[in-house]
C-alpha cells in the first residue's frame, strides 16, 4: 500500500519522531523511504547580506551541514534494513510545502510522514503552518506527527553554519 514514503526532514526533534514512525510503517510494509530536506534561505536570514556572500559563504556551509544530517538519517535507515535516499534542494522563491507536495508527486510517494510543532492560535496564524499546508495539498495521504510528551521541545537546526 505505502510503498513510498515521503518524510521532510530537518533535523529537529519532530522530524526525528516522524523519521521513526516512517521507519516503522517502511519496516512493516516493506517500503522505500526518501528523506527530502530544503534549504531555505529565508530561515536563516540574520541581516543584510549580500548575494555573493551567501553563494560563496552561506551556501556551501548549509549544503554540508544539510548532506551530513542527511547521511546520518540514511544510514539509522538502511541499518534496519530499509531502502533510503536522500533529496536535497535549495528553495528560492517558493513555498517550502509547495517544494514538498511537488516533489511528493515527482518522485511517486504514497505517503508524507511529517512531523510537526503543533502551533496554534496567533502564533500559527503569524508563523503559518508548512505541515497544515501540505496536509492540504499533498496528492497522497499525510501522516502529521506530534512529539511525544516529555521530549524535548526545542528545534535544533544542524543544516545551519557554524
Amino acid at each position: 500500500m505505502y510503498d513510498k514514503i515521503l518524510v521532510p526532514f530537518d533535523g529537529s526533534p519532530t522530524s526525528e519522531q516522524a523519521l521513526k514512525e516512517a521507519a516503522g510503517l517502511a519496516l512493516k510494509m516493506g517500503a522505500q523511504v526518501r528523506l527530502l530536506h530544503i534549504i531555505d534561505p529565508l530561515s536563516h536570514a540574520v541581516g543584510f547580506v549580500r548575494p555573493e556572500v551567501y553563494r560563496s559563504d552561506f551556501l556551501p556551509a548549509a549544503m554540508k551541514g544539510a548532506e551530513t544530517m542527511l547521511r546520518k538519517a540514511c544510514e539509522q535507515l538502511t541499518a534496519q534494513g530499509i531502502q533510503a535516499e536522500t533529496r536535497l534542494l535549495e528553495n528560492m522563491d517558493a513555498e517550502v510545502a509547495a517544494l514538498v507536495v511537488e516533489d511528493a508527486r515527482q518522485w511517486g510517494a504514497r505517503l508524507i510522514v511529517l512531523g510537526t510543532q503543533g502551533r496554534r492560535g496567533l502564533e500559527r496564524v503569524l508563523m503559518g503552518s508548512d505541515a497544515e499546508q501540505i496536509a492540504r495539498t499533498a496528492p497522497v495521504p499525510v501522516l502529521l506527527v506530534r512529539l511525544q510528551t516529555g521530549a524535548p521541545a526545542a528545534a535544533a537546526q544542524p543544516a545551519a553554519p557554524a
